[in-house]
């Protein structure tokens, strides 16, 4: 048991100040610390414990109820209880054996108050399901989704993305194959978004077939992706019609594993940001030498075509250095704009270190980080490095409606993600 883990340790306290990080926040991120110019941390938890707030986001436009993205957890009172439920009806019950349905995440549409999960799926006969990242998933992983009129307390039906037009389940979107690439959501960030002109934007991530019709791999790295941005038009039977956007495709030279992960935000002049991991290493890069950057792009038509993907960065144009990680985009109910992600003082290998965590204001007319607001949420401590490594990834971020503090639900993962304790923080707007 980690040595700065004792019985208060599940009781809310301040973040002390080695948090404030002196040795390892990022060199030229200013003012980081117990608060910032726009935020200031009011709280901690740490446990053993997954954080009752772990992939909670709020199933109806209005009220307290609370549920995550599989809909097998429900809190009707803010997140102060939660219950285990079986989802109405259960879509994982009965599959053969080695299929998947592994619900992502989830948004509701605050217009007419209906909830959709979108899933990645499997139809692998056979496949152990211990098996985490089996290489076969991406040659075969597709996205399902699922439709709640009620909050999640019944599911009308889950079925298939797949794009109007001549598709069909093997052949879904244009340049997708199942069985030859495939098409999921990397991790907790890739949030859909309701734009205000009502359509819904996925942002998925989607391997690639090559002129022999075998999956490519340009960058050499783990894995290479494009990112792809489906669009959905509700119908009024709650199913929704799709389309895909024109991908958005990185250079193999710039970022050995291509685009992941996207997160997204629409702007007050309706921009789309987007904001996606990619990753330096690999067969050609087994030095590191190309930087470890943030990228980003630009939709100003709704999510249909995107701009080229260049280095993310702060205001003044200057990119920082970023772990190959996920990352959100996050609108608070004020109208400001937040990111959450890793943010480190040097070149970094790969997907490491994925230390510092941080979040910090978005500019919502540039675009870009405001250096002055971000804040260290956790780092590595002398106490972690008896543990192996630390990763501070794979978290969550929702707003406390009756708060208003961003709660954010962070994994404490040890020793290449072997171990885990569970942080908890509540960030309060300046």
């Amino acid at each position: 048991m980690p040595r700065y883990l004792t019985l208060a340790a599940t009781m809310t306290m301040t973040l002390s100040l080695h948090l404030a990080g002196q040795t390892t926040t990022p060199a030229d991120a200013k003012d980081i610390g117990r608060e910032s110019s726009s935020l200031r941390i009011v709280g901690r938890t740490v446990s053993r414990e997954r954080s009752a707030f772990d992939g909670a986001i709020y199933a109806e436009p209005t009220g307290t109820r609370m549920i995550d993205a599989s809909g097998r957890r429900v809190s009707d009172d803010n997140g102060r209880t939660w219950q285990t439920v079986t989802p109405k009806p259960d879509f994982g019950a009965g599959l053969p054996y080695g299929y998947r349905r592994d619900p992502v995440t989830a948004a509701v549409d605050s217009k007419n108050g209906w909830l959709v999960a979108i899933v990645n799926a499997l139809d692998t006969p056979g496949l152990d399901p211990k098996i985490e990242e089996p290489p076969v998933a991406l040659k075969t992983y597709y996205l399902r989704y699922r439709v709640s009129k009620d909050g999640g307390r019944s599911w009308l039906f889950e079925e298939p993305i797949i794009q109007a037009g001549d598709y069909t389940t093997r052949h879904p979107l244009e340049d997708l194959w199942v069985g030859k690439n495939s098409i999921f959501l990397g991790d907790a960030g890739s949030i859909p978004i309701v734009t205000r002109a009502g359509k819904i934007l996925v942002p998925a991530q989607m391997t690639l077939v090559g002129p022999g019709g075998q999956l490519t791999n340009p960058g050499g790295g783990w894995t290479y992706t494009d990112v792809v941005m489906l669009i959905g038009t509700w119908t009024d039977s709650g199913r929704i019609t799709w389309k895909a956007s024109r991908r958005i495709q990185g250079d193999p030279k710039r970022s050995t594993r291509g685009m992941i992960e996207p997160t997204l935000a629409e702007m007050p002049d309706g921009r789309i940001l987007a904001v996606m991991r990619g990753s330096n290493g690999g067969k050609l890069d087994g030095e590191y030498r190309l930087p470890s950057y943030r990228w980003f792009s630009v939709s100003g038509d709704g999510g249909e075509t995107w701009t080229t993907p260049e280095p993310w960065g702060y205001g003044d144009g200057k990119p920082f250095f970023s772990p190959s990680s996920m990352s959100t985009l996050f609108r608070h109910s004020t109208g400001r704009y937040f990111w959450m992600g890793n943010v480190s003082e040097s070149n970094c290998q790969g997907n490491s270190p994925r230390w510092p965590l941080v979040i910090g204001e978005v500019d919502p007319k540039g675009l870009r980080l405001v250096r002055s607001s971000v804040l260290v949420v956790d780092t590595e401590r002398p106490e972690d490095r008896h543990e192996g490594r630390l990763d501070l990834s794979h978290f969550t971020l929702v707003e406390d409606r009756k708060t208003k503090e961003i709660v954010m639900s962070v994994p404490r993962a040890h020793g290449g993600y072997k171990t885990w304790e569970y942080a908890t923080v509540r960030v309060a707007l300046k």
